[in-house]
């Protein structure tokens, strides 16, 4: 286990960057979950995170 649970990847080489990951990120976050936004190196992707001390019910 890594601690965390992903809610949404999105390729880093879209023309948009981050901000697709960052909006959905926020549409999370305004529906109560502490959604954040990692870069995952290894597969050149953002990720949407909820951090496993964070209570989650269901993912996407």
């Amino acid at each position: 286990m890594n601690g965390r649970t992903v809610l949404e990847r999105f390729p880093a080489g879209g023309p948009r960057g981050s901000w697709p990951a960052e909006e959905f990120a926020h549409a999370r976050r305004l529906e109560g979950l502490p959604a954040e936004v990692v870069m995952d190196i290894a597969t050149d992707t953002f990720l949407v995170i909820v951090r496993s001390d964070k209570t989650v019910d269901a993912v996407a």
